[in-house]
């Protein structure tokens, strides 16, 4: 029974020890485990896969990919890093500017601003085209001078009261529809994702002056044309007690762990330790610095659970994923036949 639950434990957790991790490789290939039938099985693994969403919203999304090997959740992430398009600014026509930041710096920001707009709308720019089309460019013009406010008190230092439009925003960037953008894109819809991003800073006198010209791209060309601000995953944690940890010991233990995972409750007038949401913790391991804590726990993560965590920078989480999966299906299909 022992040795059942072993290979079990083998199988299906990787544990966290005081001094080293165990069961890191995946071990459950054919032939492997006497008595278990590891041969690849269609639906056994579309019984098993299942997909849990746990947050979406606009900027992020979390969700779990539940019986797959690290290769294909890490298979997403990288598709969603380098091959997901995205609208960026290529080119910069700089007209005037007299700011401290050098044109070149100034070019690069521009080019790390995420653009509110679906690429899927546009196409790519065909290389060596100098001039840009309706169909593959989106223009904006930037274009702030700096000027003294001749309202503002003698004795005030504060340089938002002295001067007038002294820093640059990304709301001062202003869309220039090309051909008939303007009738298929209603006004607003394109713009920079945030409109509080700061550009540069001005001094009376000082101007920019310039035009941007944004074009479809993947992050494998170029990092700004990622959709993603991070993409990570991480496997589920597991902790379990091995035996009651009541008292003092209790509020210990729940100090160990990040917040939420080890909850505190007062069962017959004794407080008593239970694990409430483990999947909140980050494994410092903390614990294994108390003698008498750190056998009455066993930290594991459970080898076929992971958890994705994306913060999207350019468009809305779902059609990213969206996007990912389709390319993941397409790099999929010359090994399919």
């Amino acid at each position: 029974m022992a040795a059942a639950q072993a290979v079990e434990e083998m199988r299906s957790r990787v544990v966290l020890g005081e001094f080293g991790v165990r069961n890191v490789h995946t071990t459950d290939f054919p032939g492997n485990y006497s008595g278990y039938d590891d041969a690849w099985d269609q639906d056994h693994f579309e019984k098993n896969f299942r997909v849990d969403v746990v947050h979406m919203d606009e900027n992020s999304l979390e969700f779990d990919m539940v019986g797959i090997d690290a290769a294909i959740a890490n298979a997403f992430r990288r598709i969603l890093l380098a091959e997901v398009p995205t609208m960026a600014v290529e080119k910069v026509l700089v007209y005037n500017n007299t700011s401290i930041v050098q044109d070149e710096i100034l070019a690069h920001r521009l080019g790390l601003i995420p653009i509110h707009v679906d690429p899927r709308l546009f196409e790519y720019r065909n290389q060596g085209d100098e001039e840009g089309t309706e169909i593959d460019t989106l223009q904006f013009r930037l274009q702030v001078r700096c000027t003294r406010n001749p309202h503002a008190a003698k004795d005030s230092s504060d340089p938002s009261e002295l001067y007038v439009n002294h820093k640059v925003y990304t709301r001062h960037m202003i869309w220039v529809p090309l051909g008939n953008q303007a009738d298929l894109f209603p006004e607003g819809t394109i713009r920079p994702v945030h409109d509080d991003i700061l550009i540069a800073q001005l001094r009376p006198g000082q101007e920019i002056d310039l035009l941007m010209h944004c074009v479809k791209g993947i992050g494998k060309d170029h990092a700004k044309f990622s959709p993603v601000a991070t993409a990570s995953y991480r496997l589920l944690p597991d902790i379990t007690l091995l035996e009651p940890v009541e008292g003092d010991a209790a509020e210990e233990l729940s100090r160990c762990f990040s917040p939420g995972v080890i909850e505190v409750q007062e069962v017959q007038g004794k407080k008593v330790a239970r694990v409430a949401n483990p999947r909140l913790d980050t494994f410092s391991r903390e614990v294994f610095r108390h003698e008498k804590l750190k056998k009455v726990v066993r930290l594991a993560r459970v080898r076929d659970h992971y958890i994705c965590e994306y913060q999207v920078g350019r468009r809305g989480a779902g059609p990213d994923v969206e996007s990912s999966n389709n390319l993941h299906r397409s790099s999929c299909k010359p090994c399919l036949g």
